[in-house]
C-alpha cells in the first residue's frame, strides 16, 4: 500500500482553517479597536477615570501606558496583516505548506498559530 504525499490541504481542510482564521481576524479587529480607544483616551483621562482599567496608572506612568499601547497596537496590527496573508494562501491554495521544506505543516500548528508559514523542522533550522 503505498502511501501518496500530500502536497497541500484539501480545499475542505482549507474552508476550516479559513473559518479559524476568520474568527482569529474578528477577535483581532475587535482587541485593535479597544486598544486605539485606550490610548486616546489616557490622554483624556488621566487618573481622575474611576474606571478599572485606568485605576491602575498613576501619573508617572502615563507616557509608559501610551507607548505600551502603541507597541500593542503595532503588534496587533502586524498579527492582522499576517490572518490577512494567510486569507490571501487559502484563495491560493498555498496555505499549511511550509517556505522552507516544502512540506505541509502540522494542523495542530497551523490551528494554535494560523498564520505560520514555517514548520516546526524549519522553525528549529532557524536556530
Amino acid at each position: 500500500m503505498s502511501q501518496e504525499v500530500k502536497t497541500r490541504y484539501s480545499d475542505k481542510e482549507l474552508e476550516g482553517f479559513k473559518a479559524i482564521i476568520m474568527e482569529k481576524l474578528e477577535k483581532a479587529k475587535e482587541q485593535l479597536a479597544l486598544i486605539e480607544s485606550a490610548y486616546k483616551n489616557d490622554s483624556n483621562n488621566g487618573t481622575d477615570d474611576t474606571s478599572p482599567t485606568f485605576k491602575a496608572f498613576d501619573e508617572g506612568s502615563e507616557v509608559m501606558s501610551k507607548e505600551s499601547n502603541s507597541q500593542l497596537a503595532i503588534r496587533q496590527e502586524k498579527f492582522i496583516r499576517d490572518l490577512k496573508s494567510a486569507l490571501i494562501r487559502i484563495e491560493n491554495k498555498t496555505y499549511g505548506v511550509c517556505r522552507v521544506t516544502g512540506k505541509l505543516i502540522n494542523p495542530e500548528r497551523l490551528k494554535l498559530v494560523p498564520h505560520a508559514t514555517l514548520s516546526i523542522e524549519a522553525k528549529n533550522m532557524q536556530k
